[in-house]
């Protein structure tokens, strides 16, 4: 049984506004908990509860050596045609681009870059640590949250106990941050 870490639960965002981005990471205790997820974040992007800037789902199945990642498509998504920072930076987590092995320090290279963004080496790790086989996760980012719409199914989630909510509240500037970070550290 893996160590699970406490709930990061929703904080207020940004000066109080639900338009700052939000890094959100849904880690669930079986590899199909992600889909149910992705089910569940339509429904609220179709009732337009929140606005959708990049979403992946990250599976990883019994007896794989690593996780798979799925990159979910949104009219909205500055990265729809340019490919996800999501997917990058769980690649980035999880594989080197270079050698298919994660690279001692990367993880701390990656957070030094994050810094002041809300996104730190213990939310990185945290997320690593758990993730495993039989796990996955569905990692959103979001701005523009309807937040009477969005705490119901947030407060269902983890009522169910299957499912660890991580949160990092981004300021203003963090998605640039967060994009120019992780398109650095890819290159070879």
């Amino acid at each position: 049984m893996s160590k699970r870490p406490s709930n990061r639960r929703p904080q207020p965002t940004a000066a109080g506004r639900p338009d700052a981005p939000t890094l959100t990471v849904w880690i669930y205790d079986s590899a199909m908990g992600a889909a149910a997820g992705e089910v569940r974040l339509r429904d609220l992007k179709e009732r337009s509860a929140l606005k959708v800037h990049d979403a992946v789902t990250v599976t990883w199945i019994p007896g794989a050596h690593r996780p798979r990642i799925g990159h979910l498509r949104y009219e909205t998504s500055p990265g729809a045609t340019r490919g996800s920072v999501l997917g990058a930076l769980v690649g980035l987590i999880f594989i080197s681009p270079t050698t298919g092995e994660v690279p001692v320090g990367s993880m701390a290279a990656l957070a030094q870059r994050l810094r002041g963004i809300g996104i730190d080496q213990t939310f990185l790790e945290e997320f690593k640590a758990q993730l495993g086989p039989d796990t996955s996760a569905l990692l959103v980012l979001s701005g523009h949250a309807d937040l009477d719409e969005v705490r119901p199914v947030i407060e269902r989630g983890l009522a169910r106990g299957d499912v660890v909510l991580m949160h990092a509240q981004l300021p203003d500037a963090g998605l640039e941050v967060l994009i120019k970070a992780v398109h650095e550290l890819q290159k070879p």
